[in-house]
Formats: C-alpha cells, sequence, structure tokens
C-alpha cells in the first residue's frame, strides 16, 4: 500500500518521487519476512517514510498533506487527481486520498484572503465554509465584499 501512494504521489505533484523501499528483516504482527515494510518518498521536495504495518495503523486527521497551489487550473489538477482516483471531498479545502490520507489543497489567494485580518478575512473565510474545493473566483469576491457569486 505505502509504494502503490507513494508512486501516485510522485506522478501527481512536482518534486517527487520513490526513493527506496526497505523488506521487514523478520516476521511481524501484521506480516513476514521480506514484506515490503517501509517506503521512501519524496513529495513536494519535503522526504517521508511510509510504514506498511498492517490494519491496526490507520491514518486520520491528525496529519494531513497541505499543498498550495497558484490559481484555479492548479487547484482542480490536484483536487480532481486525488478525488477522481478513489479518494473523496470533505469541507473547505480538505479531501482524502483513496489511502485514507487527508489532503488540504489551499490556494495561496485563500491564505492571503485570512492574512489580511478583520471583515475581509470573515468574508473569505464564510465563503470557504461553504466550499468543498476552493473557488479562488468566490473567495476574492468575497474579499472585496462583493455579492456571492452563483
Amino acid at each position: 500500500m505505502a509504494r502503490e501512494a507513494a508512486e501516485f504521489y510522485a506522478a501527481t505533484f512536482p518534486d517527487s518521487h520513490v526513493d527506496s523501499t526497505h523488506a521487514a528483516p523478520s516476521d511481524y504482527p501484521a506480516g513476514k519476512q521480506g514484506n515490503e515494510l517501509m517506503v521512501e518518498f519524496t513529495l513536494l521536495g519535503q522526504a517521508f517514510l511510509g510504514l506498511n504495518g498492517g490494519p491496526q495503523f490507520s491514518p486520520n486527521e491528525a496529519v494531513s498533506f497541505q499543498v498550495y497551489t497558484d490559481d484555479q487550473a492548479e487547484t482542480d489538477r490536484y483536487w480532481n487527481a486525488i478525488v477522481g482516483n478513489g479518494g473523496q471531498e470533505s469541507e473547505c479545502g480538505w479531501c482524502k486520498d483513496k489511502w485514507g490520507f487527508s489532503w488540504q489543497i489551499t490556494p495561496r489567494a485563500l491564505i492571503e484572503a485570512m492574512s489580511a485580518g478583520g471583515d475581509e478575512a470573515k468574508r473569505a473565510f464564510d465563503a470557504m465554509m461553504t466550499m468543498k474545493k476552493i473557488d479562488i473566483a468566490k473567495i476574492e469576491a468575497a474579499r472585496r465584499g462583493a455579492p456571492p457569486l452563483p
């Protein structure tokens, strides 16, 4: 499972690749000696280690991958890659991949709006709360105080 996920991430995101795999040196509760136990991979330039530890270790929202995007096309591309490959949508820019890992696909425009503070940030936040995938045009309209876009 860890290698399959790492290979998907490497094919989806820039500056990402599978680095190496490690076999279990002996039997363990969820597997046998020689099974692929760990996968080292790089995702968006950051090193990670995937563990095939068995069903007692499942991902949850306590840890998520956050991907910053520059425009709607990039936001759509990453969102659709994750959701369209067996994942599921959640709220406010969050989705989950088919392996159960949570992702935050976060346009920089949303971060900028939130960083503005005050009423501008509140309007952007309120708009975000109605979304699954973030719609940058709606965030920017809310930030300006324009009426909500359809």
